[in-house]
């Protein structure tokens, strides 16, 4: 266990030192029309693919341009999946995908509550969510709904963007949402104190995340055949 510690504090002190220091082989940042320098060409990190901007914005959103749906841009694409879905409730492929999210849920391990994460690697953050999930007793179906929600408004999208790790990305800011955080209160009347911590959605909590629910949903997705919102 120290020897792990030992080793972590090493790479940390190490990454610090090559992030701090200007590379001039990576200039530009990738996107289009921006003309910044990439952060690894300021020392402002270890990315050599995108400004510092941009790097935070594919962080969130999982494109380094393109930002998430909004809640009016989805609503029709969730009302259409939802329907869809009661429509087909007794098909195998359904069923399998539900099926599946339980099992994440069961597999999470122990409950971890919000303001206990801190440490934990990015996949052990996507576990601790599911494990939320779990302890809020989030429908399934929900989790379900939330991918073909999203694999809808991509279909729908006059300039989608078609990587799958958008597509992971944004279906994980959904079902990350559901999986609210840890709210404690103590006392009562005036001098109650409480406490409300909520995860950060970015990163790579959320490739993680999306990966999972992907793996549970894509054998479904083909089911949908030409479904589109009206």
């Amino acid at each position: 266990m120290i020897a792990k510690l030992i080793r972590k504090r090493e790479r940390k002190v190490e990454v610090k030192a090559r992030a701090s220091e200007p590379s001039s082989m990576f200039k530009v940042c990738r996107v289009v029309g921006c003309g910044k320098p990439a952060r690894s060409g300021t020392g402002d990190g270890l990315d050599t693919r995108f400004c510092r901007s941009h790097a935070d914005h594919y962080a969130r959103h999982g494109s380094a341009y393109k930002p998430s749906y909004t809640a009016a841009e989805l609503s029709p694409h969730r009302g259409a999946a939802e329907a869809w879905l009661d429509a087909n409730a007794n098909d195998t492929w359904v069923r399998n995908a539900i099926d599946r999210v339980e099992t994440l849920y069961r597999s999470a391990g122990q409950h971890v509550e919000a303001f206990r994460l801190r440490g934990l690697s990015p996949q052990e953050r996507a576990r601790a969510a599911w494990a939320r999930l779990r302890k809020a007793k989030v429908d399934p179906r929900r989790v379900v709904v939330a991918w073909l929600t999203i694999e809808l408004a991509i279909r729908a999208d006059p300039q989608p963007e078609t990587k799958v790790e958008f597509k992971r990305v944004q279906a994980a800011k959904l079902v990350h949402r559901m999986a609210s955080g840890t709210h404690k209160r103590w006392g009562e009347g005036v001098g109650a104190k409480e406490l409300h911590v909520y995860p950060r959605p970015r990163g790579r909590v959320l490739r993680h995340l999306g990966a999972d629910i992907e793996g549970a949903v894509e054998l479904l997705v083909d089911r949908l055949g030409s479904l589109a919102c009206a």
